[in-house]
């Protein structure tokens, strides 16, 4: 094959639509200089094989644009070109981070800890020619770790990472221990945290141990984008050299040792099924309520390490989505367990399932957030002076719960962990944060809708473990008493108020995703609805005014991150709605305060049609309109997908029916690619549209 062969397939396809020919120029010398760098022009076979199966939507894709570096790094799919995860945009992220650590401590002795996670690249959306040769095939996170390491020694920057031989992981929580430990000047971590299988990422962390926040974030960007050569020294050299150590063996006891400083009761009565959903998890909070003295049930098969996430539904490693709890359920009625807890691959995230009577409950992050808080506020540490925190999106009961128990709370953050590590920061720093004062010690929990918690300063991001002794704790002393998690979650709610909070994600995928996404807040901030779901808006907020809350904008990556726009409605109602900074979706979140003669399961009912209805609205925005019952498919499935089921597929399956001919092999390999168990994907909505048919098809 030639290079030529190449360009002009490409070309052809390029010119053959309007959409693609505005990328035309991009794409065209991003894939120039792909393959003419030695150490990817092996990936010529496999651009001749996209264009050969009229797959230029993942060229293009793959080529339009270098895959931005956010306000923490990259994150993405991993494969060839600019766009994508893999050596050339991991090495360039971290030649950018050595300027930038050289730029903020000039003339210092410069170090860094590297973590990752159990990701291995095997190409499982089948992108590729599995017979060609691929320059990402089979890379893991542990080998982007050692690219990084690399670049780091080259750059003069010494690197703590665990040796080859050290069979453990360091979880996204013990990596920001570690750079607080070992007097660290920043660090990384490889790894794509609850994302897809194939994906990956780099993320960076400063020398407090949380992540940099404006402005400090755009000259780490810029640093980035200035890269013009990328120094390495070979690993081996770098061993010799000193310039790579093996993370000292006292670290992990030391971060175990740091969460049990957290336990207020010696009551150990509660039975933990745990599963790390073959993440690096165990090492955290695993090792956490062992050494606590639970009694902790491994998921075994669930407790191997390995980045393809084999026995996890849809390959979705993510406690948001409480199927992938589904086998610890299974093992906790076998061993008559009281919880089930769960983590995502890199420990940071924290999902409960708790037994009820004879069922079983899953918590939402919200509710996780709301119990962690009630417990934090409960322990002795709690007085005063105590500092509560949520991001804006998260549910409001967590501030009447601090209001109640007299303590402070800063609740308009910005989405992101990133903004509560940097306000324990500012705490020890400047003695003030939001404009409560206190120091360091004075906080005591802070919450994301998302899963996220940390009840302690000496981490800087969100940590699993903390939160799930606590809520162990709080599990057993409440099964003394006779009740369980979900009788106090019920108890805060009958004395502070029901509140219900929904979050959809809409995904729409690649460059035209992306442009769908930027249009959508366009819209609605260049229109602003005036109704939301039968509820009048009574006010609008755009985080990007500088006269807002948030003050002035910092920088061009403060603009982006303050890319939220929030509806006060009537009947105690609002609706945020944002772009992802990690994932291609947008975010809408409902929240709905409690009125009267309305309980819980109403309030749920009410506030998840307000949050449906905005996303039809949203969407009807940029011209897609789909029908009510595809909302009810999985969050995890795309819009693009959707538009296909419910205009396509479906139609198909019932022509088929009608003429007699096979279904389940066809609808299998029809609709293969919207992920794994694709048919658990689309369940819910079949279901929601049978309901809607006068005589629904009896065999679907």
């Amino acid at each position: 094959m030639s290079s030529d062969s190449v360009m002009e397939k490409l070309e052809r396809a390029l010119s053959a639509s309007e959409e693609h020919r505005v990328h035309r120029s991009t794409v065209r010398d991003g894939v120039v200089a792909w393959l003419s760098n030695p150490e990817t022009s092996g990936d010529r076979g496999q651009l001749e094989f996209l264009l050969d199966q009229d797959r230029v939507d993942d060229v293009v894709d793959a080529f339009y644009q270098v895959i931005p570096f956010g306000t923490g790094g990259r994150r993405g799919a991993v494969g060839i070109g600019p766009n994508r995860i893999n050596p050339q945009t991991v090495c360039s992220s971290v030649q950018g981070h050595c300027q930038y650590l050289a730029s903020r401590f000039p003339g210092e002795a410069l170090s860094v800890v590297i973590a990752y996670d159990v990701r291995v690249f095997r190409d499982a959306r089948r992108i590729y020619d599995a017979q060609q040769p691929l320059s990402v095939r089979d890379l893991s996170s542990r080998d982007f770790a050692e690219m990084a390491a690399e670049v780091y020694a080259g750059n003069g920057v010494t690197v703590h990472l665990l040796a080859r031989d050290r069979d453990t992981w360091l979880s996204t929580p013990e990596l920001s221990f570690a750079i607080r430990y070992l007097h660290a000047s920043g660090g990384l971590n490889l790894s794509a945290s609850h994302n897809p299988p194939d994906d990956n990422g780099a993320k960076v962390y400063n020398h407090h141990g949380g992540q940099e926040i404006p402005p400090y974030d755009e000259h780490l960007v810029n640093e980035v984008e200035r890269v013009t050569a990328i120094h390495r020294l070979s690993y081996d050299a770098a061993l010799q050299q000193g310039m790579i150590l093996d993370l000292p063996i006292d670290l992990h006891a030391a971060y175990v040792a740091h969460n049990l400083t957290l336990s207020s009761t010696d009551n150990r009565s509660a039975k933990i099924v745990f599963t790390p959903l073959h993440g690096t998890a165990d090492t955290s909070v695993g090792d956490v309520l062992r050494a606590a003295g639970f009694d902790v049930v491994l998921e075994e098969e669930q407790a191997v390490a390995d980045g393809a996430f084999p026995t996890v539904p849809f390959g979705a490693p993510n406690p948001e989505v409480s199927e992938c709890m589904d086998r610890g359920v299974s093992l906790a009625r076998t061993v008559g367990a009281d919880l089930v807890m769960s983590c995502d691959p890199d420990a940071d995230r924290l999902g409960v399932v708790v037994r009820n009577g004879e069922s079983w409950r899953a918590l939402t992050g919200n509710e996780i957030a709301v119990l962690v808080t009630e417990a934090a506020l409960k322990s002795p540490r709690a007085n005063a002076n105590s500092i509560v925190v949520r991001t804006e999106v998260t549910s409001g009961l967590v501030s009447r719960l601090a209001e109640a128990h007299g303590v402070h709370v800063v609740d308009h953050l910005l989405v992101g962990f990133k903004y509560i590590g940097d306000g324990i920061r500012a705490l020890e720093e400047e003695g003030v944060f939001a404009g409560v004062a206190g120091s360091a010690s004075d906080f005591l929990v802070g919450v994301e809708e998302s899963h996220g918690v940390l009840v302690t300063p000496g981490v800087r991001d969100k940590d699993a473990a903390g939160g799930a002794l606590l809520l162990a704790e709080m599990a057993s002393e409440e099964k003394s008493r006779g009740r369980t998690l979900v009788d106090c979650l019920e108890e805060v709610w009958a004395t502070h108020g029901h509140v219900s909070n929904v979050l959809v994600s809409t995904v729409m995928r690649g460059a035209a995703g992306r442009q769908q996404i930027e249009a959508i807040q366009a819209s609605l901030r260049e229109e602003p609805p005036t109704c939301i779901g039968g509820f009048d808006v009574l006010a609008v907020r755009d985080h990007q005014d500088p006269t807002g809350v948030h003050g002035p904008i910092r920088s061009g990556t403060d603009h982006a991150s303050r890319n939220v726009l929030s509806y006060t409605l009537e009947n105690n109602a609002r609706v945020i709605v944002r772009p992802s900074g990690t994932e291609p979706k947008t975010k809408v979140y409902a929240e709905m305060l409690s009125t009267s003669g309305i309980d819980q399961a109403g309030l749920d009912e009410a506030c998840s049609q307000l949050a449906k209805g905005f996303v039809r609205e949203m969407l009807l925005r940029v011209g897609v309109d789909l029908p009510a019952w595809t909302q009810e498919m999985s969050g995890l499935l795309s819009v693009e997908h959707r538009i296909d089921f419910a205009n396509e597929v479906l139609p198909n399956v019932l022509t088929r029916l009608q003429d007699g001919l096979e279904v389940e092999a066809w609808l299998d390999d029809r609709i293969g690619d919207y992920g794994r168990d694709a048919r658990r994907l689309v369940g819910s909505g079949v279901a929601a549209w049978m309901k809607q048919q006068s005589d629904p098809p009896a065999s679907l």
